[in-house]
């Protein structure tokens, strides 16, 4: 069965568009700002250089313009990355050919690129999915088992039609799903030679594993009639997440969480932003600290600090650090802060509406205990209890916790009256351990920003 097509042309007409972009910024700098070129072979080498530099970029990140199912989030990362790297390899091959240029042009060059790029990217997204709503540019698919996993997966690509895959029907030997699902074509044996009617791209089996011999022979017939095929692991009947595939030497395994910050760029951004900004915040603390401290002393007897175990990374005690805020008290490890509680000094209430009692906790941030952004730390207490009667509950320890999170943000700060409000807390914060990317902890620090000012009716 020969095809033929031109899809595989997206993601180099996307490429071009990438270089259109590089080329406009840097002429753009040249005509409205040429002094920093000052003779006429440098520009020419900085213009060949800039080229060489996103060329390798551009082939090792192209493949997210060939998937169909992709969010501008992770559209947008992937855009940072590319800039970034082309970034580092230009500043690697100027070094090389001794090509010297000032810190303001190349800064202002690469930050018009980066927002070009984005907006590029956003727009080629958006037309392509224009196109294929249209009816163009679409895979004529099939699934194999018209079972919960089948229907699941043909619900998710009916989602969009900005996809662009046309489904052609399902196909299994159990006629009871026939008036379950929609377009059933018939029993396996019908299979083959309906592929190759309607020149079928993509075969998605959802066949359960007692029928190998079927799998097997469906997977041999797709392989000769260059036909890709797809197989829908058994456990997604019972796990409905996200699987993540992986090899241990030659073995493969299913995993059932991504956790960007496992991977080395990850840790090493987030821990860079982490020391950063604590340090700084710190280096300033003569400005916000000495003040606070001094109205904490006088609004009651004990010290300015208040200390408790926390429980951490990994389930991990650490000792973490506030303005104190309440009146000493023998109940301060045991019993959560309520929204009228009498032990709540009246600075302590004002600290906490405004989370100002958290600064110190940017010591934790600068010894590693803590992040910026992370799932809350709750005391010993709460994760005892906890643990015991939410599903998940330990999971959230994967991340360091933070100064703020996810759930935060969502409504889910403060105290937490029903076991719902913490079911729904631990639900946002493994949301946010598996979708996590710097641009992500960008937002969430913005928007903690925007719910201070605004004022958070759940700050106790």
């Amino acid at each position: 069965m020969i095809r033929k097509g031109y899809g595989h042309l997206i993601s180099k007409m996307i490429m071009v568009g990438d270089f259109v972009c590089l080329n406009l910024a840097y002429l753009l700098l040249f005509f409205f700002w040429n002094e920093a070129l000052p003779d006429e072979r440098s520009w020419k080498w900085v213009g060949l250089l800039l080229n060489l530099s996103y060329l390798p970029v551009s082939f090792f990140f192209r493949d997210i313009h060939n998937n169909r199912i992709v969010y501008i989030d992770r559209l947008l990362l992937v855009a940072t990355e590319s800039v970034f790297f082309s970034f580092l390899l230009f500043l690697a091959l100027s070094a090389f050919v001794q090509v010297s240029l000032s810190s303001k042009f190349l800064l202002l060059l690469y930050a018009i690129f980066f927002f070009s790029l984005n907006i590029w990217w956003v727009i080629s997204n958006r037309i392509l999915k224009f196109i294929r709503r249209k009816g163009y540019n679409f895979k004529r698919v099939i699934i194999v088992g018209a079972g919960t996993a089948g229907l699941a997966l043909y619900k998710e690509l009916h989602s969009d039609a900005g996809y662009g895959y046309r489904f052609f029907g399902f196909f299994d030997n159990d006629d009871t799903h026939k008036e379950q699902v929609p377009q059933f074509c018939g029993g396996l044996d019908k299979v083959r030679n309906f592929v190759i009617d309607n020149r079928v791209d993509e075969i998605y089996c959802a066949l359960p594993t007692a029928q190998n011999a079927e799998i097997m022979d469906l997977l041999y017939f797709s392989e000769q009639n260059a036909v890709r095929f797809f197989i829908i692991p058994e456990i997604s009947r019972y796990i409905p997440r996200r699987l993540h595939y992986q090899m241990m030497g030659n073995v493969p395994l299913l995993s059932i969480r991504r956790e960007p910050m496992r991977q080395w760029f990850g840790r090493c951004l987030k821990r860079g932003a982490d020391l950063l900004v604590s340090f700084v915040a710190l280096l300033l603390s003569p400005i916000w600290y000495l003040p606070l401290a001094v109205v904490v002393k006088l609004s009651s007897p004990g010290p300015v600090l208040f200390k408790q175990k926390r429980t951490g990374y990994m389930g991990r005690e650490f000792d973490c650090y506030k303005f104190r805020t309440m009146r000493l008290n023998a109940d301060s490890d045991n019993l959560q802060a309520t929204s009228k509680d009498p032990r709540i000094t009246r600075v302590g209430r004002f600290l906490r509406r405004t989370s100002l009692d958290e600064l110190p906790q940017l010591f934790n941030v600068l010894k590693g205990d803590m992040s910026l952004v992370g799932p809350r730390p709750h005391m010993l207490k709460h994760t005892r209890d906890y643990s015991a009667i939410i599903d998940k509950y330990m999971v959230r320890h994967f991340a360091k916790p933070g100064l703020t999170g996810w759930a935060q943000i969502n409504g889910y700060r403060g105290e937490t009256k029903e076991l719902w409000q913490m079911e729904k807390r631990v639900e946002y914060d493994i949301w946010y351990i598996e979708n996590w990317n710097i641009l992500l902890d960008v937002k969430i620090i913005f928007l903690t920003f925007v719910l201070l000012f605004k004022g958070d009716e759940n700050a106790v």
